[in-house]
């Protein structure tokens, strides 16, 4: 596991309790006590930053574009363009990750309704299969086959009147209504499947069952759930805690999006997670919650202020960064696949045509938890991704990682389509 971190040697627990200063107190981002660390110097770190620099200055990357900051529980250690916003990439997930955990807690699941509307006769509803959207953005193939034997459970198994769609419903991350209702009515009836669902299916426990609910009428689209519909059942999203991890660990930009729109979309993002990093307003621009486009502008202190808000929001449930963040050597798919970095490293990865970013954590013996972001701009993210690993070895080796537990953590294993997740009663509230 990632080693918890003491973030009152920064100075700001005081403010964490709340999310904010002190009523009457307003902090200015330069004025944060965080900002009395002092710059500590260190020779061969200085050296390492500076030949970093020399490197992509000869390889044609402007110095200018070129953000970094470094720094330990207690001191500046490196700093390079360090308050200019910059296109930051899916470093923006950072950001998304701490606003919806703030604002739904890391145990929040998000509920998928099923209701009918209409009598069943015989294994036949006459009349109307409602499902009501709430925000769950992981319902995916295995989580329809799930809720379509829950329905065979319930003896249904053909609907005579139409898919009512109500709601924030996405479904294989598609969240038009007529697209999510087609890959619906198909995932329910398993004589409709197509290759991609029998290899979806494929990775269920042996032995579910393959769903037989055959709808023959249209799909709608409506604002709420109609009257005279009765509950049949919900499925239950993985916890919030989970989604994120999944999230981080492939970069989804449309799980981020789905996020962002639980709690008001990028706008409100981008506030709380400001307040609760104290980031001021010129180092954090969101346009969206995944850090598609160059329009989405973060800071590279900003970025480690938003690393360290995250681990403080998690650290009371007894989580570190590695909870919610791939590690690399452990998280061996999604955006580390191809990396060369140290073992042991929680990191964040972002990437644009003209944008490589990368953040995160070196637990290292000498400095205790070193915290870093780099920005990197210019073409060829495959030579700025080589050069930062490169980097980040050097670091190491001058440090001395320490040696860190690699194993599965609590939640780096989702599976989908578990019927335990499965409720027949309405969840309480």
């Amino acid at each position: 596991m990632i080693h918890p971190v003491n973030l009152a040697f920064l100075g700001f627990l005081p403010f964490f309790g709340s999310g904010e200063p002190p009523q009457g107190q307003p902090v200015a981002w330069d004025g944060a006590k965080i900002f009395d660390l002092p710059t500590q110097e260190d020779p061969a770190v200085t050296a390492i930053i500076g030949d970093y620099l020399d490197r992509l200055a000869a390889l044609g990357y402007p110095r200018e574009r070129q953000g970094i900051w470094m720094q330990s529980e207690w001191a500046y250690l490196a700093q390079h363009q360090e308050n200019r916003a910059a296109p930051a990439a899916s470093l923006t997930k950072i950001a998304t990750s701490l606003a919806v955990l703030d604002h739904w807690g890391l145990e929040r699941r998000f509920t998928t309704g099923v209701y009918g509307r209409g009598t069943l006769e015989n294994g036949v509803l006459r009349g109307d299969l409602i499902i009501q959207g709430g925000f769950d953005p992981l319902f995916v193939w295995e989580e329809a086959i799930a809720l379509g034997n829950a329905l065979n459970q319930l003896g249904i198994r053909e609907i005579t009147g139409d898919l009512i769609l109500v709601g924030p419903l996405a479904m294989n991350f598609q969240r038009e209504p007529t697209v999510v209702g087609a890959l619906l009515k198909q995932a329910l009836d398993a004589s409709q499947w197509s290759p991609l669902i029998t290899e979806a299916y494929a990775k269920l426990p042996p032995g579910t069952p393959r769903p037989q609910v055959k709808i023959n009428g249209v799909v709608q689209s409506l604002a709420r759930v109609p009257d005279g519909a009765q509950f049949l059942l919900a499925r239950q999203s993985p916890t919030l805690v989970q989604l994120v991890k999944q999230m981080n660990i492939y970069s989804n930009n449309d799980m981020a999006e789905i996020l962002g729109a639980s709690i008001g979309g990028p706008a409100v993002v981008a506030q709380n997670a400001s307040r609760l990093a104290q980031i001021p307003a010129g180092e954090i621009q969101l346009e969206n919650a995944s850090g598609l486009g160059v329009d989405n502008r973060l800071s590279p202190r900003a970025v480690t202020r938003l690393y360290q808000a995250l681990a403080q929001k998690i650290a009371p449930a007894g989580m570190t960064l590695g909870d919610i963040l791939p590690v690399m050597g452990r998280d061996r798919k999604g955006t580390l696949e191809w990396r060369s970095m140290p073992k042991g490293l929680a990191v964040k990865t972002g990437t644009l045509n003209q944008v490589s970013a990368l953040a995160g954590i070196i637990p290292t013996r000498e400095r205790g938890v070193v915290w870093f972001t780099v920005i990197n701009g210019g073409p060829n993210f495959d030579r700025l991704r080589a050069e930062q690993d490169k980097l980040l070895q050097r670091l190491a080796q001058h440090w001395q990682v320490l040696p860190e537990e690699l194993t599965p953590g609590p939640t780096d294993t989702v599976q989908l389509g578990d019927p335990s997740r499965t409720l027949f009663a309405p969840p309480q509230s």
